[in-house]
């Protein structure tokens, strides 16, 4: 059996409240759209679903389960928790071009970048190589996808502009590997394990 693998940073239940309200307030100026095109061109994230994602692992057999939960388990135990702050929620591209999502932009964080990159060598070594984490590592927190098809019926002068300044910030004491099923309706995400950071 094959699983849809990924490592996260969860949110804190007041962090998440925050930004659905910023969320909602969005999504408001999107709602024209939503009538004129039947659907809107926003996919929005569940609110429970939103996360920072350290490595996406795409499918992974069960026999390789247990070295990446290994692998994980001791990287936390090396690494004392860290803050995360976020800057600013924007389109994940430039004016120019129709974006792929609008996310949270993070703060360039070098506790939380020598954790991604010790987690990623670890996983690398172990003979994961089509990490997506082999690009640069860009932190940030999907708010939502873009239907391109849909956006793209938007004049550009009438795209509704997205640039909300943020200064939340929180302490990382644990990382979850998890796991996503993909559904209609849209993806699930169930924690497979967590492990505490270094005290």
């Amino acid at each position: 059996m094959r699983h849809r693998i990924f490592i996260a940073i969860n949110l804190p239940k007041e962090i998440k409240e925050v930004l659905i309200q910023k969320i909602k307030k969005i999504e408001e100026s999107f709602n024209f759209y939503k009538e004129e095109f039947s659907s809107g061109p926003i996919r929005w994230v569940k609110p429970d679903n939103l996360h920072l994602t350290l490595a996406f692992l795409g499918y992974v057999k069960d026999e390789d389960l247990p070295k990446i939960i290994e692998i994980v388990k001791e990287i936390s135990k090396k690494h004392s928790p860290f803050s995360v702050k976020f800057l600013k929620i924007v389109y994940s591209e430039p004016k120019h071009k129709i974006p792929r999502m609008i996310w949270v932009v993070c703060e360039k964080n070098k506790e939380l970048f020598n954790f991604q990159e010790d987690l990623k060598k670890s996983l690398l070594s172990f003979g994961i190589t089509d990490l997506e984490t082999e690009r640069d590592f860009l932190p940030h927190i999907t708010l939502a996808r873009i239907k391109k098809w849909e956006f793209r019926k938007i004049d550009p002068e009438e795209v509704p502009e997205v640039d909300e300044i943020l200064n939340l910030s929180f302490e990382v004491k644990s990382i979850e590997i998890m796991e996503s099923h993909l559904k209609r309706e849209g993806a699930e995400y169930t924690i497979l394990e967590s492990y505490p950071l270094k005290e």
